[in-house]
Formats: structure tokens, C-alpha cells, sequence
């Protein structure tokens, strides 16, 4: 495929299929236009590939993970695997993402051989259908005018997860709200039949809107300077199969903020109604200084 036409999802598959260097070393890439740091889930992503990569025959059932330094998107990312366990049943491996000496990012996630067992789940909630919502891209274009040209080019660019939120959103000056939302979300083109793609892409698009769930209380926008804003750490449990190309229902809410920090959770089901994942994020939320 030619660089014109390759699309936003052929360039996070191609984050995706790390470099391997060495025994349990792989080598992962961010995309050139990002100028200010490594977006939290496409650490996520690759860490949870690199540890597939040293497992056979298993499904990853949990992650947790801990940000400790923003990425540098313009230097390559180390992941070195660490086997921790290989036992009858589960495999657990320990990642950790190195930069300029420093480790930026850990990851824990255990595997288990496919079993079957007891089985319940909550209900879906009820939710609007996604093609009776706007798209992201419809909600970017009546808030554009009001983009700083230096944002313009980044606000407007096509994303490889499209977004269907069941609220509008306000990306300037929302107001106060429940910490409570829904967003209807999937990838933008066909993917393989590989399980563990599908979870590495769903670890990259989980790290999306959760952490605004803790900032609606508080009327904070998408461009609000007054706040510092990252991941601190996230967790993923996968339970059942399913397909990211496929619609997905992500439901958030956010329990606490306290300490300068947002406490997230969600939970994700199929269209039909199987919750597939839950994801569990607590976020900086800190209030910058005034000179």
C-alpha cells in the first residue's frame, strides 16, 4: 500500500507490530505528528504486543499498568519483557518502556489458557444507536473557528477510532455536569482475526475520553491551560470476546476526585450487549499556579 493511501488505523496497526531486537526486546515508534508527548494508549498498546509477543496459546485476562515520565514521540520506545511465570494454567509477564535511560512505563499482565466456567455480567445500559448520533468529525467541525491555528491541523485530522458520544460534547466551556458519560466507539477499518490485535487496539482506544469522566463536575475543557492533565495509572480486565472494529459501548463514570487526581472507571460492552472489558484509570487533575 502507498503512503497516500494508507489510513489512520494502517498507522496504529503499524504502532502495533513492534520491531523485535533482542530475546524479550522489541522496538516501538510513535507517529511523527505528535509534538508534545506519547499518547498514554499507544504505550499501552505496544507494552500489551510486546508481551504477547513472548506467549503462546494463552488470552491476556488483566493488565495494570503505571505511567512514570511523558514519552518523547520524536526517539523510538524499548520494551523489555520480563517472564515472570509460566504455570499450568496462567502466564504472567512483567513489560517495562525505556527512553533516554529512564523507564517511562510498567506493565503487568497475566494469561490464561481458554476455560470455561461460571458466567454473569451487568446489564448494558440503554443507549441511543450510534448512527443516530453525530460524529466526531460533524462536533469537530462546529467547534473549529474556534481552534487556535496551532491546534487547527491536530483538532480536524482523521482518527483511526471513530467516536459517537451519547452527549454532545463541549470543547470550550462545558458546563458542570454528572460524572457520568457514554461514548459508542470502534476502529475505522476491517481488522484481522487475531484476539489478542483486537485487545491491543482496545488498550489503546481505552485510554480515550476516560480520563475527561472525573473533569465534568468541574467544567474543564478539552482546552483548558488552567490544568494539568495525564495518566498516573490503568487497569484492564477482558472477559469475553469481541471485536474493535466492531461498535463498542463505553461507559464511564467517576466516583472521586480528591489530591489532584481523577478516579475513572468504565466498562465496555458489543452492541448486543456482552460486557467484553472494564478499565479502572486514576488521572492527574492538577490546577496550575498562577504567576
Amino acid at each position: 500500500m502507498s503512503a497516500s493511501a494508507t489510513t489512520p488505523i494502517d498507522e496504529v496497526l503499524d504502532l502495533l507490530g513492534l520491531e523485535p531486537i533482542e530475546v524479550n526486546i522489541f522496538r516501538g515508534v510513535s507517529p511523527k505528528d505528535r509534538m508534545q508527548r506519547v499518547f498514554g494508549g499507544q504505550v499501552l498498546g505496544q507494552a500489551l504486543v510486546a508481551a504477547y509477543r513472548t506467549v503462546e496459546n494463552r488470552v491476556c485476562h488483566s493488565l495494570h499498568a503505571y505511567f512514570l515520565r511523558a514519552g518523547d514521540p520524536k526517539v523510538p520506545i524499548l520494551y523489555e519483557v520480563d517472564r515472570s511465570r509460566d504455570g499450568a494454567s496462567f502466564t504472567s509477564r512483567r513489560v517495562v518502556a525505556i527512553q533516554h535511560g529512564h523507564q517511562i512505563f510498567t506493565l503487568a499482565a497475566s494469561f490464561q489458557v481458554p476455560e470455561e466456567g461460571f458466567e454473569h455480567q451487568f446489564e448494558m445500559p440503554e443507549a441511543p444507536d450510534p448512527e443516530s448520533l453525530p460524529t466526531e468529525a460533524e462536533m469537530r467541525a462546529k467547534a473549529v473557528a474556534q481552534v487556535s491555528e496551532e491546534d487547527r491541523e491536530w483538532f480536524t485530522r482523521p482518527r483511526p477510532i471513530e467516536m459517537r458520544h451519547v452527549e454532545p460534547v463541549e470543547f470550550f466551556k462545558p458546563p458542570k455536569r454528572a460524572p457520568r458519560q457514554m461514548v459508542w466507539f470502534r476502529a475505522t477499518g476491517k481488522l484481522p482475526d487475531d484476539l489478542s490485535l483486537h485487545q491491543c487496539l482496545l488498550a489503546y482506544a481505552s485510554d480515550m475520553t476516560l480520563l475527561d469522566t472525573a473533569t465534568r463536575p468541574h467544567g474543564i475543557g478539552w482546552f483548558d491551560r488552567s490544568v494539568q492533565m495525564a495518566s498516573i495509572d490503568h487497569a484492564m480486565w477482558f472477559h469475553r470476546p469481541f471485536r474493535a472494529d466492531e461498535w463498542l459501548l463505553y461507559v464511564q463514570d467517576a466516583p472521586s476526585a480528591s489530591g489532584a487526581r481523577g478516579f475513572n472507571r468504565g466498562a465496555i460492552y458489543t452492541r448486543s450487549g456482552t460486557l467484553v472489558a472494564s478499565v479502572a484509570q486514576e488521572g492527574l487533575m492538577r490546577p496550575r499556579k498562577r504567576s
